[in-house]
């Protein structure tokens, strides 16, 4: 296959997970847990003596398939692909939270885009991890803050989607060696 059919495939792929995040995050924090709150989140543990809902492992991802989106297909697909992200956050939600959600989804994902774009140069796992990880605490505090008035959640919050940046960095490297050895370039 082609290096620019190959990035195109994909990245379409990566387009394809991403978007797929939005809902997943909000099937596992109604339905999946160790502990399911009566009108509340499912909640699953993530360090010892901390939960979150479990929500958090797919944002935690879908900040990561940004990136990816944006190195297969262009900072065009990736901000397009935001504001579909914030527009399904908006449709999933439970109808208390629709607005926390879509805020919190379309500013850390704007941020990741913005750390991520310039750290590019520097290398894929540099700039993804970065990148996560400052989108992660945006998500978190815009999420907490606007949906609940408070941050006593933070810490679980980050912690959870902290996990799955920290899940990703393998693959990321991984596609990092293999790019360079296909000589695949960034969009």
């Amino acid at each position: 296959m082609r290096p620019l059919d190959r990035r195109r495939v994909e990245g379409a792929m990566f387009l394809a997970v991403f978007t797929a995040c939005v809902p997943a995050a909000n099937f596992l924090i109604e339905n999946v847990g160790t502990t399911c709150v009566p009108d509340g989140p499912c909640l699953i543990p993530v360090a010892p003596g901390m939960t979150a809902p479990s929500g958090v492992l797919m944002v935690g991802l879908a900040l990561t398939l940004r990136d990816l989106v944006q190195r297969r297909l262009g900072v065009g697909w990736s901000a397009g692909a935001i504001l579909v992200g914030a527009a399904l956050s908006a449709i999933f939600a439970q109808p208390a939270l629709v607005v926390a959600s879509a805020l919190a989804f379309l500013l850390s994902e704007f941020i990741d885009l913005g750390v991520y774009t310039p750290l590019q140069r520097r290398g894929l796992v540099l700039a993804a991890t970065a990148s996560s990880l400052v989108g992660i605490v945006v998500d978190s505090i815009v999420f907490l803050y606007v949906a609940f008035g408070s941050l006593d959640f933070l810490a679980g919050q980050i912690i959870g989607k902290g996990w799955m940046v920290v899940a990703c960095i393998p693959f990321l490297y991984w596609l990092r060696i293999r790019d360079a050895h296909l000589g695949l370039q960034p969009a």
